[in-house]
């Protein structure tokens, strides 16, 4: 009788829907690699702050829950721009630009809002979830003085 258990859930969690995706990596070979998968744990994206020169993403930090990230890029070049989700928003696509750098990142959420950060020139990319129904959950990628390169993690809405 246990074994039969057993096997009855094995099946029903390898039937279990994957949803994990991964888009990227948008940008250049240089910099030094991060990821901010630990800050998933801190809950559901809510912000953003982006600072922009006038040709690249210089830096760039995302608020996890009520928790901000570790600063990445260079934190006095260009100017700063925040913004905040409203409750039960979510970022579903990213699209932008890039060179050897980031140029351009434009965020779209579940709401029909869109945030553009950067300028319009460089190399395409439009960034969505490989499986229906997800969101943003983390970025990774490379910096150094600016955003070398950016990747996006996709997965199921936080339950928080």
């Amino acid at each position: 009788m246990l074994l039969w258990i057993f096997i009855s859930v094995l099946c029903i969690a390898a039937a279990k829907p994957h949803s994990a995706s991964f888009t990227g990596e948008y940008g250049g070979a240089g910099g030094k690699r991060f990821s901010q998968s630990r800050n998933e744990m801190d809950g559901p994206i809510t912000a953003l702050r982006v600072r922009v020169n006038r040709f690249y993403i210089t830096g760039i930090q995302i608020r996890y829950g009520n928790n901000w990230s570790e600063y990445r890029g260079d934190s006095i070049l260009g100017d700063l721009e925040e913004i905040f989700l409203r409750p039960g928003e979510d970022i579903i696509q990213v699209s932008g630009k890039h060179t050897t750098y980031l140029t351009k990142l434009v965020f779209f959420t579940n709401k029909g809002r869109n945030f553009p950060f950067g300028k319009d020139y460089g190399t395409s990319f439009n960034a969505v979830p490989l499986h229906p129904h997800t969101v943003l959950r983390f970025i990774s990628g490379r910096s150094g003085l600016l955003i070398n390169a950016i990747g996006f993690h996709w997965d199921n809405p936080s339950s928080d």
